[in-house]
């Protein structure tokens, strides 16, 4: 599996309080675990969106969107609840 962070997700991520982008980056973390060793994580949220997008939860508010393709995961935004929504509409 290959592993890619879009200039999206960079600019989102950067935005956020260093708290936030630990959780973030724990949340990665725990997802490629996860399809490096297809044992699902607990409490990460894995949902299924559209198409080839996915979400997963860092905490209660925030999201992570990414694309799974082929054997490459993109992480593509980084945010709350209602800037996911956002995003999500204009694709």
């Amino acid at each position: 599996m290959k592993y890619e962070y879009k200039p999206s997700f960079d600019k989102t991520f950067r935005k956020m309080e260093s708290i936030r982008r630990e959780k973030a980056l724990s949340a990665v973390s725990e997802l490629i675990d996860f399809f490096e060793t297809d044992k699902k994580p607990v409490g990460l949220g894995l949902k299924h969106l559209k198409e080839t997008f996915w979400e997963i939860r860092f905490n209660i508010r925030d999201r992570i969107i990414f694309s799974l393709e082929d054997d490459t995961v993109s992480f593509i935004i980084a945010g709350n609840h209602d800037e996911i929504k956002r995003y999500l509409k204009r694709i």
